[in-house]
């Protein structure tokens, strides 16, 4: 054998081994570097604020009173109901007439007094809050489904994702320092 033949052998062998592995490669099933996303739903939460809502509203309030045992009006309705009384009847009947009149009218008189003390008002405003709530809904991820070959997984991501997730040793790529897809 010449050598130029054992040279073109061991070329045609190296070609042929080369061939055979690279088409072996093809034949060895490639994890997938990529998942398909099938469904996206974001999801929420409701976040209360709390605030103070203050209104003026006119309030009726009572005059302070100057005369609290209202002694005013019972004493000039005595004085009136014992006129009157006096002028009713004669002797002893006069007197007791008088007496009567007396305690009427100042009861009376009285009660006047406290009427219109109970009606003497003025309006003033005053203000009067109270605690309300607003509410508002705010995104706090995302439920993505995805698929790996035949393989549905579902998992929560912050941000919301393209068409494509990361795949890396089997697994979805979830953080966001993650290939785009």
């Amino acid at each position: 054998m010449n050598r130029s033949m054992v040279i073109g052998i061991l070329i045609g062998a190296g070609v042929a081994a080369t061939g055979a592995a690279v088409a072996g490669l093809g034949l060895v099933k490639r994890a997938p570097a990529y998942a398909d996303v099938i469904d996206v739903k974001p999801v929420h939460r409701t976040v209360r604020t709390p605030r103070q809502e203050c209104n003026d509203v006119a309030v009726e309030k009572q005059k302070p009173v100057k005369d609290e045992h209202r002694l005013a009006g019972t004493a000039i309705g005595a004085v009136i109901g014992g006129v009157l009384g006096h002028q009713v009847g004669g002797g002893t009947g006069k007197d007791i007439a008088t007496v009567a009149g007396a305690a009427a009218g100042g009861y009376a008189g009285n009660r006047v007094q406290k009427n219109l003390q109970e009606k003497d008002t003025y309006q003033t405003t005053e203000q009067r809050c109270q605690t309300v709530e607003d509410a508002r809904q705010e995104t706090v991820g995302y439920d993505v489904r995805y698929k790996i070959g035949d393989t549905v997984g579902t998992v929560r991501m912050k941000d919301k994702p393209g068409e494509r997730l990361a795949v890396k040793d089997g697994k979805v790529v979830t953080d966001a320092a993650a290939p785009a897809g």
